[in-house]
């Protein structure tokens, strides 16, 4: 019987590159969407086209009605989105209260209940700056208590918990993936505005690896 493997999947780069990684080490994958009311849905919209086009489940979850909770973020309140490099003090702007945990724990939940023994999610060590829920420390205490929160454990795996988004793109061209139906920017316009941290952020990971991002930009 294959192995099962729940993928957090937000629409993004990072994850899109998890989701091939995962289904390329023969895993049957349960790709995970929430809609926590962020200010828009762009990236759902390309997740749902990513995994019907390699035709596994996919899930959307509406959390939308907690958004009353998670406010101050630019990313659910209206507070304008700040522009710079993720490494700046700004950006911090764009962190969602507890969003990992929250996400993560129902994840955990969903693997349980299909059986499945390992949850994804996309951290990597260019969020570590600013994310406090994407550092090593908060993966390893998470993995404590999945481990014992149910009567079956599951890991909390982060194949790119210490490397770089240029290093995450290296990887997925090595593996032959095209990011044309990824979305990264934090706004939903009709094209990337290249100006958040997230854009510029992958702006970088292209240029450093010598290819043309397929993602318009305004």
């Amino acid at each position: 019987m294959t192995q099962k493997a729940v993928v957090i999947y937000s629409g993004g780069m990072d994850s899109f590159t998890v989701l091939n990684k995962v289904l390329q080490q023969g895993l049957e994958v349960h790709a995970l969407s929430f809609n926590y009311g962020q200010k828009h849905s762009k990236e759902l919209a390309y997740a749902a086209t990513v995994c019907d086009k390699l035709g596994i489940s996919h899930k959307v979850v509406d959390i939308s009605a907690v958004n009353f909770l998670l406010a101050g973020s630019a990313l659910t309140s209206d507070v304008p989105m700040p522009e710079g490099h993720y490494e700046d003090q700004n950006m911090a702007q764009t962190v969602v209260p507890n969003r990992n945990m929250i996400l993560l724990s129902l994840a955990v939940g969903y693997a349980v209940s299909i059986d499945a023994n390992q949850v994804y999610y996309g951290a990597h060590g260019g969020d570590h700056a600013i994310y406090p829920d994407c550092r090593p420390e908060f993966v390893q205490k998470m993995n404590d208590v999945c481990a014992i929160a149910n009567y079956e454990a599951v890991e909390i795996v982060t194949p790119y918990l210490h490397n770089t988004k240029i290093e995450i793109l290296t990887d997925g061209l090595n593996m032959g993936l095209d990011y044309t139906d990824t979305w990264t920017c934090y706004n939903g316009r009709e094209k990337a505005c290249g100006k958040c941290g997230a854009c510029q952020e992958r702006l970088e990971a292209f240029a450093e690896n010598g290819v043309t991002d397929p993602c318009l930009y305004e």
